[in-house]
């Protein structure tokens, strides 16, 4: 049996992670989110579970289809790669406040939002100046977003 190394298995979990990373948000996301100095918390099953820089969690790997949902940190971190309108949802200022509290973001809210975005995708919801306020997972597509006024838009992760 061959022994591997920790530093080869920090590289491939670094690897992977950033695949993940480029397939969710788009090419080169993942370098820029994942910076070398990561580590990594696994599960009982030795899969990738958290992703830590500097002892602060960035994402959380989905065990039930390995997608990533984002830290503050990380949403922080994606919201700094991504050029605009890149995984955004602008919300009118005046309910800013309520979302970044963690209440979830109202279609009827939506100024704005990335036409690339599906049901199910990590957001990045800002206020109307483009301030981040909160992270959390689309519940409509981009297009219904500003198309519906009514239900849930965004169901709130976590507000800044």
């Amino acid at each position: 049996m061959q022994k591997v190394s920790t530093e080869s298995l920090k590289n491939n979990h670094l690897k992977r992670i950033r695949v993940i990373a480029d397939f969710q948000f788009g090419k080169n996301t993942g370098e820029y989110l994942f910076p070398d100095e990561c580590e990594f918390k696994l599960s009982t099953t030795k899969r990738i579970r958290y992703v830590l820089l500097d002892g602060d969690r960035v994402a959380t790997v989905r065990a039930n289809d390995g997608r990533l949902t984002l830290s503050n940190k990380g949403a922080s971190r994606l919201y700094e790669c991504l050029k605009e309108p890149g995984y955004r949802v602008n919300i009118k200022s005046e309910v800013s406040s309520f979302v970044e509290s963690g209440k979830n973001a109202m279609a009827k809210h939506v100024v704005s939002a990335d036409e690339n975005i599906r049901a199910g995708d990590e957001v990045l919801v800002c206020d109307e100046s483009g301030r981040l306020i909160a992270t959390g997972s689309a519940l409509l597509s981009g297009e219904e977003m500003t198309a519906f006024n009514y239900g849930v838009a965004v169901q709130i992760r976590k507000g800044s």
